[in-house]
């Protein structure tokens, strides 16, 4: 099978990041955090839990559609909310953004804001280090899933339950990082009630239409492309790619993910500005214009795996 791309150096967003400073100091006026996330929180977290109460009693030629159309579309953005809570980019204040992101994964079921967001900084503090960025396929899944069409399709299909269960089993744990602490405990608790509160007054319905379109929001689904988008190699040398397109006005301009890991300080709504203000560092860049088109070709074609993937030795994860 083909290995990994191996490297030694470093991670190229650090060094680009100090290039960018340099030469447009304006982009720090960029930086902070944006309020209006919450407000966007709320709203479809609110339509999401509504239309699954106001499903309940469709038949599945009804509510799955939807479930794939719309609510897969609405919980992929709220991933993007609990995202921009990761970095605390909603409020200045931590607590504040730990809010934001419990009430982000109320329509998703399972409780997994707060620990993604300590995965997902493990991911930023460690990019394409095999044993610490949990967003890297590990050996044996990449063995497992192998070239074959069919083997991509279940994994793409089922992306939500081994970035949940399988990844952070094979992490070397950082002892700096709890990954059990009062926060996740809250999240379990708010998520558990809000699903009880559910099911007791509307039956178990509403459930389905939640839980499909969290498993869809993540895997096999054209939005579900981007998780393909930003890191998986298809020009030499590249490790870290943009999406340029429509579709980022469904998901919070999260396809700019380039500009996202170079300034990770700047959220969601100014992140356009980076590319405008410094085209020279971003249009040399190979970019994605179609989500589609790469959710195909990473199925169908062989030569894209898992294991094409940029890595580097481990830093010392104590």
């Amino acid at each position: 099978m083909i290995d990994y791309i191996r490297v030694t150096q470093p991670e190229p967003h650090g060094i680009r990041s100090r290039q960018l400073l340099s030469a447009h100091p304006e982009l720090r006026d960029l930086a902070g955090p944006a309020p209006r996330s919450a407000a966007w929180t709320a709203a479809l977290a609110a339509t999401q839990i509504g239309l699954a109460i106001a499903l309940r009693d469709s038949r599945w030629v009804v509510w799955l559609p939807i479930a794939y159309l719309v609510g897969a579309t609405i919980d992929h953005a709220l991933w993007v909310l609990i995202h921009e809570c990761s970095h605390n980019l909603v409020f200045r204040s931590r607590t504040g953004n730990r809010l934001v992101a419990i009430a982000a994964n109320l329509p998703l079921v399972v409780p997994s804001a707060i620990s993604f967001c300590k995965y997902h900084l493990l991911h930023h503090r460690h990019l394409g280090e095999l044993g610490l960025d949990p967003d890297v396929p590990g050996p044996v899944e990449s063995r497992v899933v192998g070239h074959s069409s069919l083997g991509k399709t279940v994994w793409v299909a089922g992306l939500a339950f081994v970035q949940g269960a399988i990844r952070p089993s094979r992490l070397k744990r950082r002892k700096a990082v709890r990954f059990f602490d009062t926060w996740t405990v809250v999240n379990i608790v708010v998520q558990a009630a809000a699903m009880i509160a559910l099911v007791a007054g509307w039956g178990l319905a509403p459930l389905k239409y939640l839980s499909v379109s969290t498993i869809v929001a993540l895997g096999l689904h054209p939005l579900g492309a981007r998780w393909i988008q930003e890191h998986f190699v298809f020009v030499p040398g590249q490790e870290t790619y943009s999406y340029y397109g429509p579709m980022n006005r469904l998901c919070f301009n999260m396809g700019y993910h380039n500009e996202h890991h170079d300034l990770v300080t700047i959220p969601w709504l100014r992140l356009p500005r980076v590319r405008q203000l410094a085209p020279e560092f971003y249009d040399t860049l190979y970019a994605h214009r179609s989500w589609t088109r790469l959710l195909l070709r990473f199925l169908f074609d062989p030569a894209v795996t898992l294991r094409s993937r940029i890595v580097r030795p481990d830093r010392d994860p104590a």
